[in-house]
């Protein structure tokens, strides 16, 4: 009924040749935000928990270029955790504890930029760097294990895509998938006795933390 109302009050008004119907509102241009931005990537991956820190700079409203960098544990799809009758847990056959460091230099384009508003805006990352293999043995206690790390260096890097959110000009909040690839020089990793690992991959879901200025 209120509906029927309104369309009978309006109805008359459109047939008054003298009255004219007013210009739409012109389409409001997207927002512009700071240039640049730094700050904590949190990374939720296959071997566990991750962190990490990001640079970027905007070189265009729809491409960033960035630096990043990050620490997680990379882990052997066979690894198998048993929990004995005390709860303690152990991985059967394990010799390394392994940590993937990657340092990535790369591009980042955004999606729709005239089509979606800007509280949400989606991109397309890709970055490609040096990375770095740090083994620790799985025999000894966590910490102490550090003193005797080894390296290892390899190629990688990583396509994804993700979004920003937020009319903020100066928090960025953001969130992204990423897929990880790196090729090792000489011999792989050494998780689990006798398995070396040459390649490493992996999927990240990162939280990505920072400030725009």
């Amino acid at each position: 009924m209120k509906r029927l109302l309104i369309f009978i009050l309006i109805v008359p008004l459109l047939s008054i040749n003298a009255q004219k119907i007013g210009e739409m509102a012109e389409e409001r241009p997207p927002e512009q935000f700071p240039g640049e931005s730094w700050g904590l990537d949190i990374l939720i991956g296959e071997g566990g928990f991750g962190l990490g820190t990001f640079y970027r700079h905007q070189i265009t409203s729809k491409v960033n270029w960035f630096v990043d960098f990050s620490i997680s544990e990379s882990k052997d799809d066979r690894e198998f955790e048993f929990i004995d009758i005390f709860g303690r847990t152990t991985v059967i056959g394990k010799k390394n504890r392994v940590f993937f460091l990657p340092l990535n230099f790369g591009a980042q384009y955004r999606l729709f930029e005239n089509s979606l508003t800007s509280n949400l805006r989606p991109y397309l990352t890709a970055g490609v760097g040096p990375t770095m293999l740090l083994t620790t043995p799985y025999s000894k206690e966590f910490f102490n294990a550090f003193g005797d790390a080894r390296l290892k260096y390899a190629l990688g890097g990583y396509v994804g895509f993700g979004a920003n959110f937020g009319l903020s000009k100066t928090n960025l909040v953001g969130l992204n998938v990423r897929y990880y690839v790196a090729h090792l020089f000489g011999d792989g990793v050494e998780n689990l006795e006798n398995n070396f690992r040459s390649t490493i991959s992996s999927f990240y879901l990162t939280l990505n933390i920072g400030f725009m200025y």
